[in-house]
């Protein structure tokens, strides 16, 4: 009873209670609106931008499930973003995967070093924990840098997209355009479930007050391991499906740069929020794509963006939009 009127209370002090799939009267418009976004948006630009953006939508969502539900700070993620990309690259190319098991490739093993990272850093917490995560990335960076099946600086090119269902072909963009929109949808979807659903609830309660929910019987390491492990598997699914797009695994995808993006776009869309990541993705991948003439400017910019953000809109975009219109989003 009494761990039952815990999770009632994060529920009332969270998000309100789910309804269809986790999805309310309000959280339901705003992904209908994304959907028809994602519909119109190759009339306006260029599609190939956009499954870039689709990417990092995937790949925020799963960093949101860490940072803003269960309240862990990684600057890692570049770790399981880049073996990510590097495993479908190489099993499309060396193995002669399909598609779909290229991309599970790379998803398998980014969960896998998730839950062997997880398990090391989640024994501390707060700057700790972070800083932990950090040295893991660079390790795994040196040894992208020095491994034979990475390719080393010159990263693992010409990888083929090949076809799904093996009657898809994916080498036109505007067919991989679709197919990737659907996948992007099922994302944020399956993303809004988990944190509607009752595992979504505890890892609140872990963020709000690890030691009652410690009390109350829920093994708080478990849930943050879990949590971390899925959030791993996110990063490495995008990183897979990037990679298909582009054609390509470079040291940039495992560099901190990843890292430092991820946190970024969840600052600027709004952590704790489900469309957060849709939104602060579409904001700082814009904001890179059109300033991307004016070369170093565009560090400059980002962080007059992130200083501003910081100090004025905390909750980021969406979660000014929550407060405007009392609303969860």
């Amino acid at each position: 009873m009494a761990g039952t009127a815990f999770l009632k209370t994060t529920r009332t002090a969270g998000v309100s209670q789910s309804q269809f799939l986790g999805f309310t009267k309000a959280r339901a418009i705003f992904f209908l609106l994304f959907a028809a976004l994602i519909a119109v948006g190759p009339q306006f630009l260029y599609p190939i931008f956009l499954i870039k953006v689709y990417c990092f939508i995937i790949f925020a969502c799963g960093y949101n499930l860490l940072l803003g539900y269960t309240g862990l700070m990684s600057f890692g993620h570049a770790a399981f973003f880049g073996m990510g990309a590097y495993l479908c690259g190489y099993a499309a190319t060396q193995w002669g995967l399909p598609f779909e098991l290229s991309v599970l490739a790379g998803t398998v093993i980014a969960a896998a070093m998730g839950l062997v990272f997880g398990w090391i850093a989640i024994r501390r917490t707060g700057l700790y924990f972070a800083m932990i995560t950090l040295a893991l990335a660079q390790m795994v960076y040196f040894i992208a840098m020095q491994a034979p099946f990475t390719g080393g600086e010159n990263g693992i090119q010409s990888i083929p997209r090949g076809t799904v269902l093996g009657f898809i072909d994916l080498s036109s963009n505007t067919t991989l355009y679709w197919v990737i929109s659907v996948i992007v949808l099922a994302a944020v979807a399956f993303y809004n479930r988990i944190i509607h659903s009752p595992f979504g609830q505890v890892l609140r309660a872990v963020r709000n007050n690890p030691e009652r929910a410690k009390s109350l019987g829920y093994n708080v390491d478990r849930f943050k391991l879990a949590a971390f492990t899925i959030s791993a598997a996110m990063a490495g699914f995008a990183a897979s499906l990037k990679t298909i797009t582009f054609g390509i695994a470079t040291l940039t995808d495992v560099s901190y740069v990843i890292s430092t993006e991820v946190v970024l776009i969840n600052l600027v869309g709004g952590i704790g929020t489900i469309f957060g990541p849709v939104v602060g993705s579409f904001f700082i991948l814009s904001l890179e794509h059109f300033l991307a003439p004016y070369g170093p400017w565009v560090l400059l910019i980002q962080g007059i963006v992130f200083t501003v953000f910081v100090l004025l809109f905390r909750q980021g975009i969406v979660g000014e939009l929550q407060k405007r219109f009392r609303t969860h989003l």
